[in-house]
């Protein structure tokens, strides 16, 4: 008999132990190794979800990773990148698969834009819930720092931390966006620009200019002391720092700034632009692709409901 056979046996036994009982203070050590584990694993999961090819699959998929993820907060309450992963997984799926649903809704169905809206909005909170223990567990007391408009809030973060801070911004930022209703949270822009400001200090370059893409959304509402001119000039540089291969800032640039503007022979050059990337020039961003041009498409079709002609209130209605 080899020296494997009792150390296998050994191991075999205790885990049927901690099976019978998880309650035996013995075995608590090999419930929280499991976890941290398993925790581990599903924040350094690549490029699993995002080189998949199938929006569908995925949109079914991540309610249960996210729930999996909540479910192992639960034990692991202070693990700093489970936190991230978790806010990071809200705002992506709030984007992507709840906000994206209301543009194939008529614009006149108030009721039901305004469901989707609030249930992005509660999303959008609830990712930020996790960001900011993420936060406070990286440096105590920057949270109430930032609402206190406190300079140098941030000074303390290293270029480690911008993933901490892009999530936390965009989480945030995209809730105010759908909660300018609620002036409460308008008081929240200046630690949202704020952290948004000081990843780009960090690492403009990050994922490819994700944070100048961000900006164009922030940068297109007035009420958040937003300029189109700042936001066309985040649009650029977005542009530039993906190599034109990610169709997220024209697609963004197209439902903000510019269908604001009423532009719509720009409108529709931004969308064609977007749906003229080949995924596979960017398969490591594939999914992203894949449904933000499924949103152009979405868009190009239903062109003449978002540009209505414009009525002369001086003509007559049945004038030709």
């Amino acid at each position: 008999m080899t020296h494997a056979a009792p150390r296998r046996r050994a191991v075999l036994a205790a885990w049927l132990l901690c099976a019978s009982s998880l309650a035996v203070s013995g075995c608590a050590w090999i419930k929280g190794m499991a976890m941290k584990s398993v925790a581990s694993s599903l924040t350094e999961t690549g490029t699993v979800f995002s080189r998949d090819d199938d929006p569908e699959l995925i949109r079914d998929a991540v309610p249960f990773a996210l729930k999996l993820y909540e479910s192992l907060l639960e034990s692991l309450p202070k693990n700093r990148d489970l936190l991230v992963a978790t806010c990071s997984g809200f705002t992506q799926y709030a984007y992507a698969f709840v906000e994206g649903e209301a543009d194939s809704v008529d614009p006149t169905d108030y009721e039901t834009l305004a469901t989707i809206d609030e249930r992005a909005f509660k999303m959008y909170m609830r990712a930020r819930g996790y960001c900011v223990r993420a936060l406070e567990l990286r440096r105590a007391g920057t949270e109430a720092a930032l609402q206190r408009n406190t300079p140098g809030a941030l000074a303390w973060a290293e270029e480690k931390d911008v993933p901490l801070l892009y999530w936390t911004g965009a989480s945030w930022g995209s809730a105010i966006a759908l909660g300018l209703d609620k002036p409460g949270l308008l008081l929240d822009v200046p630690a949202m620009r704020a952290l948004m400001t000081r990843a780009l200090e960090l690492d403009e370059t990050y994922h490819n200019g994700a944070i100048h893409g961000v900006m164009i959304t922030l940068e297109s509402k007035p009420e958040m002391g937003g300029s189109a001119d700042r936001a066309r000039k985040h649009f650029t540089r977005a542009v530039e720092l993906s190599k034109g291969l990610d169709p997220g800032p024209y697609v963004t640039l197209a439902t903000t700034v510019v269908l604001a503007e009423r532009n719509r022979e720009e409108f529709v050059k931004l969308l064609e632009q977007a749906l003229a990337i080949d995924p596979e020039k960017n398969p490591d961003n594939r999914l992203a692709i894949l449904i933000t041009q499924s949103r152009a498409k979405t868009l190009l079709a239903r062109v003449d409901d978002l540009f209505p002609p414009r009525v002369d209130p001086a003509r007559p209605p049945d004038a030709p």
